[in-house]
């Protein structure tokens, strides 16, 4: 399905855990999904402005932007990132995320919301570190696994019938109301 929707760019068939020698977290095909990667871009969160966390009037200057092989985030705080994967997701399916062990196992939470039939586009990923230390995210390994519910039917309404303001995102998309 994934080849013939051509549903995720670039996409690997099978589970990567390695990069040359080095091992890595894995991404790529799973036994009923797919582990995305993290790409190198980042938005990680700061109050140093004192702001006030609304997402309905959200300030893009509670975060500073940063790209890198790795990401820290800061103790009992929050980053945003995206997937090197660009998603197109098909009318008859309907996607949930959930984080790898991996980070669970850090205190590491990696939330992705669903990804609605006919979304497309580069998932925004948020990384919560619920600890009192840093935390390292790295950047072109796998993060979250990503569940494909498939219908026998197509839905009445898409993500793209009803013009979602997430349509067709690339990089990482901060809160739109």
């Amino acid at each position: 399905m994934a080849h013939e929707h051509a549903m995720i760019e670039p996409f690997a068939d099978h589970q990567v855990r390695e990069a040359g020698a080095q091992a890595i977290i894995s991404y790529g095909t799973s036994s009923y999904g797919y582990d995305v990667r993290c790409a190198d871009e980042f938005k990680i969160f700061t109050n140093i402005n004192s702001a006030v966390v609304d997402p309905k009037a959200f300030d893009a200057k509670s975060f500073v932007d940063f790209q890198g092989p790795c990401c820290i985030v800061p103790p009992n705080s929050f980053a945003l990132a995206r997937t090197v994967e660009y998603f197109r997701i098909p009318r008859n399916v309907l996607t949930i995320c959930l984080g790898k062990s991996t980070y669970a196992r850090c205190g590491i939470i990696v939330n992705v919301t669903p990804l609605e039939p006919e979304w497309e586009g580069h998932v925004t990923l948020e990384f919560s570190n619920t600890t009192p230390l840093p935390a390292r995210i790295y950047a072109n390994e796998g993060v979250a696994q990503v569940i494909f519910l498939e219908s026998d039917e197509s839905c009445e309404v898409s993500y793209r019938d009803r013009a979602g303001k997430y349509q067709c995102q690339r990089g990482v998309t901060l809160p739109k109301t």
